[in-house]
């Protein structure tokens, strides 16, 4: 069964076929992982009906949503379905809520002229809905006539964020329970979160050291060091030329380098020709024991758990078990 202790958890990556969804859910909680984690890319799987599968799947592992855009569903409908699944399945569910992929949501006609007002009234409302309250409004970017559940609920609805930027980590600080790391968020841009994350909290009262910080992380483990290095390398190649210079490479000082190489050939030049290093900063891979050295520098900088997106995601099952196997013991 799960190790709600384990700080360690899986992302089951939206290209994963649905019908898999459930057994590898099973297979993630029996071999003692403390999480897992559900993405909504679009156009790949439904971000809240992946995590109905796997809650249902599951007895007790923490299941995680990362992330929902904040204007692909009218903050009610958002709020009638997350708050469906939390009263089925009290105390285990974590949704992630963003601004969403501008190519994604400028592909649906959605790109909002004000992300920030966006997401702050999206994450509100929601939050207000699942804890009883009627909502009865027309200005902003979601009208309200009326609005209340039938099935509200009780308790903490665990609203996380994903986003990057440094105004939007202190609105995550001021109006979620936790910030959703991305994939190539390194240690020192995580101490970088917790600052602007302290700056928003304090705006509403808030704890930030009760603020989570489950850190998404390109993976692959491997006996064969080289081999597990080159699949990582890939993902970590798509990755940076596809979200680019960010606060999460400008901590290390890389973004003139990185916009440079994605200048001079794109994801092709950022893959073959990024220094070694990057993989240190923005990736787990390697051998169980050079991985074990890797985790705990993200813990140490403030992750509240540290969730492996095994990478190429079709290789997920061999990774849970070599994880299961020859890492968590030794974590």
């Amino acid at each position: 069964m799960s190790n709600s202790n384990s700080p360690i958890g899986i992302l089951i990556h939206g290209a994963t076929a649905p019908n898999r969804i459930s057994a590898l859910s099973k297979k993630i909680e029996n071999l003692g992982f403390g999480s897992l984690w559900l993405s909504e890319d679009y156009f790949f799987l439904g971000g809240i009906s992946s995590a109905a599968i796997a809650l249902e799947a599951t007895e007790s592992i923490e299941v995680g949503i990362g992330i929902l855009s904040a204007v692909v569903r009218h903050p009610a409908v958002t709020a009638m379905e997350i708050a469906t699944l939390v009263s089925a399945y009290p105390d285990r569910l974590l949704t992630g809520i963003g601004h969403g992929l501008p190519a994604w949501t400028q592909q649906m006609g959605l790109y909002p002229k004000s992300p920030l007002k966006a997401l702050r009234e999206t994450v509100e409302s929601v939050r207000a809905l699942m804890h009883g309250a009627t909502l009865d409004k027309k200005d902003g970017l979601f009208e309200f006539n009326n609005v209340s559940l039938t099935h509200p609920v009780e308790g903490n609805v665990n609203l996380l964020t994903g986003v990057i930027g440094p105004k939007s980590l202190e609105l995550s600080g001021e109006i979620a329970d936790g910030t959703i790391m991305s994939v190539i968020a390194g240690p020192k841009y995580l101490e970088y979160v917790k600052k602007h994350v302290a700056v928003g909290a304090a705006k509403s009262g808030r704890d930030p050291n009760a603020h989570k910080l489950p850190t998404f992380v390109i993976y692959n483990v491997d006996e064969d060091r080289a081999k597990a290095r080159a699949a990582a390398r890939l993902g970590v190649g798509f990755y940076l030329w596809a979200v680019g210079p960010t606060p999460m490479t400008e901590v290390y000082g890389l973004n003139e380098q990185l916009a440079a190489l994605i200048e001079e050939g794109g994801v092709e030049a950022v893959t073959e020709k990024m220094p070694e290093e990057w993989l240190d900063l923005f990736s787990i891979s390697g051998t169980p024991k050079d991985c074990a050295l890797q985790i705990p520098k993200l813990i140490d900088a403030g992750a509240t758990s540290v969730v492996l997106a095994p990478y190429p995601s079709i290789e997920i099952e061999r990774m849970i078990d070599v994880t299961a196997k020859s890492l968590l013991p030794i974590l």
